[in-house]
């Protein structure tokens, strides 16, 4: 997928030293252990549980990345985007819908039928980017993320 000279792709084992630097550069992304990221890398899962890992990049620099996640094996599963970090100079350009989309696209591949997130209350950036692709507010989880403390929005997205 290609958004503007951006190329998303599924991430390698390469990518991984790369997005633990930008995710450490990014104070409100979820920080993440190197044995995690390799995790998701891991093709199958254990059949209940899969993960998919995207990364973006532009003329060789890392821009962005997004972690996915399908729990179910049927028409009652839910797919989870766990997380999305963009580099802040490419914000806003359409890194972040295009990672988010591929997310998305996975999921329907896998045939769940919405995705779920949380994103920090605070974040209307953030908050726009989902609305825009169809995600719609179904909670909030009073304290869910720490420094700063700061409620959580719970967004769905409906897939079938």
């Amino acid at each position: 997928m290609t958004v503007e000279g951006v190329w998303v792709r599924v991430a390698e084992s390469a990518d991984v030293a790369g997005v633990l630097a930008l995710e450490r550069g990014i104070a409100e992304a979820p920080h993440w252990a190197e044995a995690e990221y390799v995790a998701t890398l891991q093709k199958g899962g254990d059949g209940a549980i899969r993960r998919c890992f995207f990364v973006a990049e532009a003329e060789g620099l890392l821009l962005g990345f997004a972690v996915g996640k399908r729990i179910g094996l049927d028409a009652d599963g839910l797919g989870e985007l766990e997380s999305v970090a963009v580099e802040a100079a490419a914000r806003r350009g359409g890194v972040g819908k295009a990672l988010c989309a591929a997310v998305a696209d996975w999921c329907r591949e896998q045939g769940v039928p919405a995705l779920e997130l949380e994103v920090r209350a605070g974040s209307g950036g953030a908050i726009a980017l989902y609305a825009g692709l169809g995600f719609v507010v179904a909670g909030r989880r009073v304290g869910y993320y720490r420094e700063p403390m700061e409620d959580a929005l719970l967004m769905r997205l409906d897939l079938v």
